[in-house]
Formats: C-alpha cells, sequence, structure tokens
C-alpha cells in the first residue's frame, strides 16, 4: 500500500507540480490550496506525511503545523514547511515540523526529505 501526503499551497502551479513529482513518485497525493481543509482532510485521508506552504491566505503553515501537532490523533504525522520568505529554517522548526524546504527548492531535495520521513 502506498503511503499517503497531503500538500497545502495557495500557488496552484507549485501545488501541481508538487502534486505530479509525488504521484509520480507511487505516493497517493491529496492537495489543497485552502488552507481550513487541511484538518478535515487530514481526518479523512490520513495521510502519512503533510506538507504545508508556510504563507497562506488567512494563516500560516506554522500555526496549522501546531494544531497538527497538538491533536491527540495526529500529532504524531510529521510535517514538512516549504517557504520563500524566511531563511531562518529555525524559526519554522519553533512550530514543531520536521523538516523545511526553502523556495524555490529541486524536486529531488523534496522527494528525498518525504522519503527520510515515512521510510
Amino acid at each position: 500500500m502506498s503511503k499517503r501526503i497531503l500538500v497545502l499551497d495557495d500557488n496552484r502551479d507549485i501545488l501541481e507540480i508538487v502534486h505530479e513529482t509525488l504521484t509520480y513518485e507511487q505516493f497517493q497525493v491529496r492537495s489543497t490550496s485552502n488552507s481550513t481543509e487541511v484538518l478535515p482532510l487530514i481526518e479523512e485521508f490520513n495521510p502519512d506525511l503533510v506538507i504545508l506552504d508556510y504563507r497562506v491566505a488567512g494563516t500560516n503553515g506554522g500555526e496549522i503545523c501546531k494544531s497538527i501537532k497538538v491533536h491527540p490523533r495526529f500529532g504524531n504525522i510529521p510535517v514538512i514547511i516549504f517557504s520563500a520568505y524566511l531563511s531562518n529554517d529555525h524559526h519554522l522548526l519553533n512550530y514543531g515540523c520536521d523538516g523545511v524546504i526553502n523556495k524555490p527548492f529541486d524536486l529531488t531535495e523534496l522527494v528525498e526529505k518525504v522519503n527520510n520521513l515515512i521510510k
């Protein structure tokens, strides 16, 4: 059974590229550009990994990450945050994420980080 990944990004181009890349790598992928859908999608889709864009309309991926990490059922799900705005990974790690990818990013780096977190 393939691993499931949930991706949030409000940039449709990035969302499509990440979705296609991870699907090609044999993952089941669900994507959304709406930050309010993340927790309901986690409940429904039960992902093995969540990838969040840091800057999304209405909130930030760090706050969503904190919500995931304190949730009694979802707290053990690895979370990657990607951002074009912060060069300081430590700031993002303070949200409890398991990995950081700076935009623009290399797709090979994305796949490596994903594979390392959900072996």
